[in-house]
Order: C-alpha cells, then structure tokens, then sequence
C-alpha cells in the first residue's frame, strides 16, 4: 500500500504569508519540502528513468509540476542515475546502500569491464576519462573499493579526478588502478 502524501495548496499572493530574506514565501518552501519528500519516495519506489516520467508519477498523484521544476529538484535532491538490469534510473544517494567496511573491488572490476577508461595525469591529480553519463558510477565503485590511496575523488559526467597527497601514493594508486583494469583497455599518461 502506498501513502498518499498531501500537498495543501499554497496561494502566495495572500496577504499575511510570511516571506523570507528571497521574497518566497514560507508556504511555498513547505510545498517544496513536501514535494521533494515525495520525489525521493517515488524513486526509491518506482524506476523513474525520466524527468517525464517523473513529472506524470507526481501528476498522478496530484502534484502539478514543469519538467523544470522537476530537473531543479532532481539537482536539490543530488539524484543520481544508476545502471540497473541494464537501464538507467534515478536514485537516491542515500538509497544507494553503504560501501562494506573493508572496501570490495568486484564491484570496480565490473563497472572497468563495461566502460572503458583512459587514465590521464595533472601533477598529482589522476585523470579518468570515460563514457557521457558513466563518471558517477565509477567514481562511487572506486570509493567502495580497497583503493584507500587517494585524498578524495570528484566526478563529473565522463571525467573522474582523483586527488592525491604525495608521488608515492599516486603511484601505488595508479599500480593497483592498472591491475584491476581489463587486459585490452590501455591506459594514457599525460606528460
């Protein structure tokens, strides 16, 4: 059974709506709260490959909103696409589940296998390069694994940075890295 989750009507042009320091009103902050509570719940419920599809989901449930509307609480929320039976859906990063405590790379192996990566090198900065839409899906593989090396990872659309300390970790990095890659992907430093 599924909750139905009500949305009041607000009218900001009402006179004694509170406004805060943005000229919103305080109404409309608690219709996208509610809303937004509704999106994460219909992601975690429903493969939403869409922000169509996301936009006649919340219609039907009586929530009239724009496909803009919808991208910007897609961004708010920080949804992610994640390959799923062999499509792509919304999820929530608190819906992705927990890393194990002592890092796995079967995960990292796997996504290695399905999206090719160049690796590319900025001073102490590791450049992966991969296929538009793919970054995020390898840059949380890399999180979870035994790679422990790095200060940090950032991702983008098809560009991972991976940040380092020190010469010596880099290379253990990039080492290990390598040896988890496929036999037949080849890997490019930049001078």
């Amino acid at each position: 059974m599924t909750d139905i989750l009500y949305i009041p009507d607000v009218d900001a042009s009402k006179p004694g709506r509170a406004r805060d320091s943005g000229g919103r009103s305080q109404g409309n902050r608690a219709v996208k709260r509610a809303r937004q509570r509704l999106i994460r719940q219909l992601v975690a419920e429903h493969a939403v490959a869409s922000q169509h599809q996301l936009v006649d989901l919340l219609a039907a449930r009586g929530v009239a909103v724009t496909q803009a509307t919808a991208s910007r609480d897609i961004a708010e929320l920080g949804l992610v696409k994640v390959a799923s039976h062999g499509h792509h859906n919304y999820a929530s990063p608190a819906n992705l589940g927990a890393a194990p405590s002592g890092g796995d790379d079967r995960r990292l192996r796997r996504v290695l296998a399905d999206y090719p990566v160049r690796v590319g090198r900025s001073g102490l900065t590791l450049l992966l390069v991969s296929e538009a839409g793919t970054a995020g899906a390898i840059g949380q593989a890399i999180d979870e694994s035994t790679l422990h090396e790095q200060e940090g990872t950032l991702a983008g659309d098809n560009t991972i940075l991976v940040l380092f300390a020190d010469e010596a970790r880099l290379q253990t990095w990039l080492r290990r890295f390598e040896a988890l890659l496929p036999e037949e992907v080849l890997t490019e430093s930049a001078p």
